[in-house]
């Protein structure tokens, strides 16, 4: 299969190289990049906290980039929110990485769980997080009474792609398969000029979803070749193919 990956530019080669183990053909267009603030990261480390929360593999990533500052925090329990984070932690030096392999809700469930069994901390969660983000992780610790602390460690800039990259992409041929990880590359993907000439084009291509609330930023005339992964994981996601 031909397969349309929208990620990042270092995210894309990583999943590139295991479409290509599992036999696809890879097709990289990024519609995005990653701005890391390394000085918020910093600063909000310096400060009190009892646990590290992360929510995106790509805040993990960015801790190999602190260099000594990270030395005295590894450690501090780190709760990750899936597998490809939880790796990358564990790679950065973190001795402790808790994961429930789910999506930020399941991760809040497991926080809660931990501060049930083992008590309140005293100091907050420093909570490194993305932009833009889903709510519920934030809105479920707020709700159980957990005390955290957000500090936005990175965003993603729109990438926007010139016509004749889109076109090469899309259309030399049209892919089988479309990988979507996050709403903003699906409603970003949508916008891209041979989707909006000729969306006909693309009736038989797969839009692969992470999550049931990825799927729906794909417009409705695509419900019929959309399919969501069985867990909010890129594992999940390549299954689908």
């Amino acid at each position: 299969m031909r397969v349309l990956v929208l990620r990042p530019q270092q995210a894309a080669a990583r999943t590139a190289r295991k479409l290509a183990a599992l036999g696809h053909e890879t097709a990289c267009l990024p519609l995005s990049k990653p701005e890391h603030d390394l000085d918020a990261v910093k600063a909000a480390l310096a400060e009190r906290h009892s646990a590290i929360a992360i929510t995106s593999a790509e805040v993990a990533r960015l801790f190999a980039h602190l260099g000594e500052t990270l030395d005295r925090h590894l450690l501090t329990t780190v709760f990750s929110v899936g597998r490809a984070s939880a790796d990358a932690a564990s790679a950065a030096g973190f001795r402790t990485v808790l994961t429930p392999g789910g999506d930020g809700r399941d991760l809040a469930e497991m926080i809660i769980t931990h501060c049930r069994d083992f008590g309140m901390p005293a100091e907050p969660i420093l909570y490194l997080a993305g932009l833009p983000r889903a709510q519920g992780f934030e809105a479920r610790l707020a709700e159980a009474g957990i005390p955290f602390r957000t500090v936005e460690a990175y965003r993603m800039v729109s990438v926007v792609p010139r016509r004749t990259d889109a076109e090469a992409a899309l259309l030399k041929p049209v892919p089988d398969a479309v990988l979507f990880y996050s709403g903003e590359s699906a409603r970003a993907f949508f916008k891209l000029s041979p989707l909006v000439e000729i969306p006909e084009r693309f009736l038989s291509t797969l839009m692969l979803c992470m999550s049931a609330n990825v799927a729906k930023a794909v417009p409705q005339r695509f419900a019929a070749s959309t399919v969501v992964a069985s867990l909010p994981n890129e594992e999940s996601l390549l299954d689908l193919l």
